[in-house]
């Protein structure tokens, strides 16, 4: 069969389903159309299935299509945006009824072997629980000072499938981020350097479970080259069985043989050089670990495509760190606001806690099945104070009774979720709004309560440990509606519980 030697040929005149009109969803339509096949997009939403009509698919309703069940078994193919889960109805359907199902990424990565838009491209894959917006633009910007056609896609920048229709500059390298949802979706993916920067607890609720969403992770280290984060404990765990041509780490200390890492403060190259400097430690933006981290691996990625030390050094010190990542917003009254609302797990909370000595804590959203009680305990000797918000703020607020039970807690109820469990610490307070609250207005009741628990010297930190989408319409929604409020505070605002 021509789809056995990465042709689509088969596809030609047969009929495909797409699940999602969402942006992932809208861009396989104009490839799908280009070979020739028949595209339906299918989504609850009719404002977007309309936009997909008007690019030429025809659109159908997803409880119409589930009612009428053997209609699914007519498609040759599913085309499935990340959203949706393996046990979704539509998925399962189709999967009953012998119908392949590929993620966007997968399709992506068949039209790109097929040569629809040219020659194959090299895709520099990174994945991991927390740090993957970062790195990947952290690399793009070291494959632009090489002066590589390139472009970032995946979760960030633009669909893969619109990377690879661009014509003006053709892009020869990819720097892909992609998701666990996305790699679980893609099992053919090889990529010429694929990174796991580090994995945590995170859509568990998704995935139904930690081993499942390594697995998922795991599926980036399937090409030529795998890059593993070797500080953390389960990337690194992966190094053993990586089915990768080679296999290399990163980490913070002196890198031994096959490694990369920080040396007399450089980042060194012991992997694919002899102890190379490849750039000062000093000026990585972000500051602190984790942007050292990230750093490696960006470079990793492209010392593995032959980018030379100079190029790195270049491409980093030209990195400039995305909105609503440990940004600094304002200093009111002595203290210092941090937006950190990409932390949307434990995992990337923590280094923004540790980050400052003292802290009153911004958090809360949707855990994603996730625990926070190993973050609690590690980062409570920091804590003066933490405000707490949305659908899972009783978990965090039972996690502080637990393992920190002198920090003031105030949680900020709307009137629909206000008393539905009980905290076990008398230092919890409630704050309870009308239940058509609007989430900027319970963000700016938020902010207030955060600054009365701050005194001079204090930083308050929005690290929420968890999604945005219970209130907000995003997570860059939720740092600015922070930004908004803190905007709002003057001096007046600070310590106002202790006077």
């Amino acid at each position: 069969m021509a789809e056995e030697h990465g042709g689509l040929d088969w596809l030609r005149g047969r009929s495909v389903l797409v699940a999602g009109a969402g942006v992932s969803g809208r861009a396989t339509i104009e490839p799908l159309r280009d070979l020739g096949a028949l595209v339906t997009v299918t989504d609850a939403n009719v404002d977007a299935l309309a936009e997909c009509a008007r690019l030429g698919a025809a659109t159908v309703p997803i409880d119409d299509l589930l009612a009428e069940r053997d209609r699914v078994a007519e498609f040759a193919l599913v085309v499935t945006s990340p959203g949706f889960r393996p046990d979704a109805p539509l998925l399962s359907l189709a999967a009953g009824d012998g119908v392949p199902i590929w993620g966007d990424i997968e399709f992506s990565w068949h039209v790109d072997r097929a040569g629809l838009y040219g020659p194959p491209r090299r895709w520099l894959v990174v994945t991991g629980t927390n740090g993957k917006t970062t790195t990947t633009s952290m690399l793009q910007s070291i494959l632009e000072a090489a002066e590589l056609p390139s472009l970032a896609c995946g979760n960030i920048g633009i669909p893969v499938l619109d990377a690879l229709r661009q014509t003006e500059p053709r892009a020869e390298a990819l720097a892909v981020e992609l998701s666990s949802f996305q790699l679980h979706w893609a099992p053919s993916v090889r990529p010429t350097a694929g990174a796991i920067l580090n994995i945590a607890e995170d859509h568990l609720d998704w995935h139904g479970g930690m081993q499942p969403y390594i697995d998922a992770k795991a599926r980036a280290l399937t090409g030529e080259v795998a890059v593993l984060g070797l500080d953390d404990e389960v990337a690194s765990s992966l190094f053993s069985s990586s089915p990768a041509v080679r296999t290399v780490g990163f980490r913070l200390g002196v890198p031994a043989p096959g490694e990369l890492g920080v040396e007399d403060g450089y980042l060194v190259d012991r992997a694919f050089a002899d102890g190379e400097r490849l750039a000062p430690a000093e000026g990585i933006t972000p500051p602190g670990p984790a942007g050292l981290m990230d750093a490696l691996a960006a470079a990793a990625l492209a010392r593995a495509i032959g980018v030379p030390p100079d190029a790195v050094a270049a491409g980093l010190a030209a990195h400039v760190v995305g909105p609503h990542r440990a940004a600094l917003v304002a200093e009111v009254g002595g203290v210092t606001f941090v937006d950190d609302s990409k932390a949307t797990n434990p995992h990337a909370a923590r280094p923004s806690i540790l980050a400052h000595e003292r802290v009153v804590w911004i958090a809360g959203g949707l855990l994603k099945g996730a625990r926070v009680d190993d973050l609690v305990r590690e980062v409570a000797s920091r804590l003066t104070g933490a405000v707490l918000l949305g659908r899972d703020a009783m978990q965090i607020a039972e996690s502080l009774a637990r393992h920190a039970p002198e920090v003031p807690v105030v949680t900020v109820e709307t009137g629909d979720d206000a008393g539905v469990s009980a905290v076990p610490q008398t230092a919890t307070h409630r704050v309870v709004l009308p239940a058509d609250t609007d989430s900027d207005a319970v963000m700016g009741v938020v902010v207030r309560e955060a600054a009365a628990l701050a005194t001079a010297g204090d930083s308050v930190v929005l690290a929420p440990a968890a999604a945005s989408l219970d209130m907000f319409a995003s997570y860059g929604h939720r740092g600015d509606s922070f930004t908004d409020a803190v905007g709002r505070l003057d001096a007046s605002d600070i310590s106002r519980t202790l006077r």
